[in-house]
């Protein structure tokens, strides 16, 4: 039998919003994964992909395997996925796992469903690479923030009374119609949140250049006198615009909860949901595609009317926004994010340093193993021999097959596994 279980060497994404050289945890995986490689201060390391996407197929290091890659890898011998999963994602592996290390803002953003995915792909493939869903979790490694989902009406309200640039662009009939809208029916709260939104993300560039540059002014003076600019969220307004000077994604922070995640705190973004992560390092988890939707803190292609169409604009408060992780009763060193869709779930294991041999068990599924602290030896009768794992090792697990870990650190360790649990 040629090994169902090994490590792989994956691939790093530089984009321009990711935490330069050695700030990056990405780039600290790396380097202590794999000796061998530079890493260059100037450079940022945005994203390590672990998986088997063609734009970042993982190498695999097991020089007994013919296989480069793990894409072609699984694509002869797609068994590894397991029964189920090979049989309901027609032999591919559902996810993409990644770390990722946020310096400045992530576009304004929305990953669409299947449906409005399998259209924008007919009509733009170049902009919507596939036609597949792009539901995704992010579980912080380090304080994280990213905005995430409309934020109770009354905050909205709120900020329409004291930002008076943003009342300007939304205009006073629909701020009223938002203001008058009743917590006793939704469906008017959406329908005039939806108004107000689409009015502030098509408004004339000019003229929200003028309002978003009034507004900064009056900020920077308010806190240089040291008054209290919270009502306006000086801080944060202040800091998107030194991003991203000048663009419409800046008054978003009035209508979107900024959501603050501790390390091991979760966020699950649905489709439809709108997004922006702001700073901190997490490793996240996707179904496998590249389709996004974006419409502002960014320099790339936006596609503002699809976006207003298609968002979910149901208010809800930051707090709602984490998702909770569930011990497992079987093994309390296992906590799991199932998210409500099919394609992947997380576990985080946390090895106690009393434990000095513990069993990652086998399950229907094949997974993605990352190391995030400690070291161990780990053993598999699937394995060709046996694998030093250290900080930033990641193994390939073919279905059903478990690994012996011998530890080696005096602090225990911490994991995260990607699988698909159907």
């Amino acid at each position: 039998f040629p090994p169902a279980v090994f490590p792989l060497s994956c691939a790093v994404q530089s984009y321009s919003w990711g935490k330069m050289g050695l700030e990056s945890e990405v780039a600290k995986l790396v380097a202590s994964s794999d000796p061998l490689v530079q890493i260059q201060p100037d450079r940022p390391y945005a994203e390590l992909w672990m998986g088997a996407h063609p734009r970042g197929d993982a190498v695999i290091r097991d020089n007994r395997i013919p296989q480069k890659t793990l894409g072609q890898w699984i694509a002869d011998n797609p068994a590894c996925l397991g029964a189920k999963v090979k049989d309901a994602f027609q032999g591919c592996l559902p996810f993409l796992f990644k770390v990722l290390s946020v310096n400045t803002a992530l576009s304004i953003q929305a990953h669409p469903n299947k449906e409005l995915a399998a259209k924008l792909h007919a009509q733009f493939p170049e902009h919507y690479p596939d036609a597949n869903h792009k539901p995704e979790m992010a579980i912080a490694l380090t304080p994280f923030e990213g905005l995430c989902g409309f934020r109770p009406v009354e905050e909205i309200v709120s900020f329409l009374q004291t930002v008076p640039e943003l009342r300007a662009l939304i205009g006073e009939v629909a701020a009223e119609q938002l203001e008058r809208s009743g917590s006793d029916d939704p469906r008017g709260v959406s329908a005039a949140l939806r108004v107000c939104f689409t009015r502030l993300m098509k408004s004339e560039k000019k003229f929200f250049v003028d309002q978003l540059n009034m507004l900064v002014k009056r900020i920077s003076q308010e806190a240089a006198e040291g008054k209290d600019t919270s009502g306006s969220n000086g801080d944060l307004l202040l800091r998107l615009h030194s991003q991203y000077p000048g663009d419409i994604g800046c008054f978003t922070i009035y209508f979107l909860n900024l959501v603050r995640l501790e390390p091991g705190e979760a966020m699950f973004l649905g489709a439809n949901e709108p997004h922006a992560y702001l700073h901190g390092d997490c490793v996240e988890c996707m179904a496998c595609s590249d389709n996004t939707v974006r419409a502002g803190l960014t320099p790339k292609f936006i596609d503002v009317l699809t976006l207003c169409e298609m968002l979910n604009y149901t208010p809800a408060p930051s707090s709602s926004k984490i998702f909770p992780a569930a011990q497992s009763q079987l093994d309390p060193s296992v906590y799991l994010y199932d998210p409500p869709v099919p394609d992947f779930a997380i576990m985080r294991i946390e090895i106690p340093a009393s434990i000095k041999l513990y069993l990652v068990s086998a399950v229907d599924s094949a997974s993605i193993l990352l190391v995030i602290q400690g070291t161990a030896v780990g053993t598999s009768t699937a394995a060709a021999s046996e694998m030093a794992l250290r900080r930033g090792s990641v193994l390939f697990i073919s279905a059903n097959e478990s690994i012996s870990l011998h530890l080696s650190s005096p602090d225990g360790m911490l994991l995260f596994r990607a699988c698909c649990l159907l």
